[in-house]
């Protein structure tokens, strides 16, 4: 999986201070429009597992390229846990009550919808409560064990388009 690129998001939890905690993931993604939802995979020994399933809700926030030093704080390399993470960026409170970062690509404030264990991690389905994005930053990827910024994403490149859609594929060929 190290070869797979994949954004990197914030999972927050915990609608009071002091008992507020995060993890630093790439195991979100969207799952279905209607109603609107996403997934993330957890470790079941992180500390916000039990606290989503307490809580009941959860912001996923995808960072943008100035949130390395960010990621990295709610990965525990910093040797800073729990609420103390929050002393970083800039955060709002969700309408779930889930601390939301400000400044994120895209911040989603979901409710737990559902739970699927596995062995060592739980899949949890949130619905979206709310939305926020920030226009123009660019998204922090996960990749080869580092941080990178994708400086090649073309703007006009439409999948509606069938000329851009025909120009993307022999790209590739």
């Amino acid at each position: 999986m190290r070869q797979c690129a994949g954004a990197v998001a914030l999972v927050t939890v915990g609608a009071e201070h002091g008992k507020r905690t995060g993890l630093t993931v790439t195991s979100a993604c969207s799952l279905s429009d209607n109603p609107p939802s996403l997934i993330v995979c957890v470790n079941r020994n992180a500390s916000a597992h039990t606290r989503i399933r307490e809580e009941g809700a959860f912001a996923i926030n995808f960072l943008h390229e100035d949130h390395a030093l960010l990621a990295l704080t709610f990965s525990g390399q910093k040797g800073v846990n729990g609420d103390d993470r929050f002393a970083y960026g800039q955060w709002t409170r969700g309408a779930t009550g889930a601390p939301v970062l400000t400044d994120a690509v895209a911040a989603f404030d979901c409710v737990l919808a559902q739970e699927f264990e596995t062995t060592t991690h739980s899949i949890f389905v949130g619905e979206v409560r709310y939305v926020s994005h920030s226009d123009g930053a660019a998204p922090l990827v996960y990749l080869r064990s580092s941080f990178h910024v994708p400086h090649e994403i073309r703007g006009t490149v439409s999948v509606g388009d069938l000329d851009s859609r025909h120009l993307s594929w022999t790209d590739f060929s």
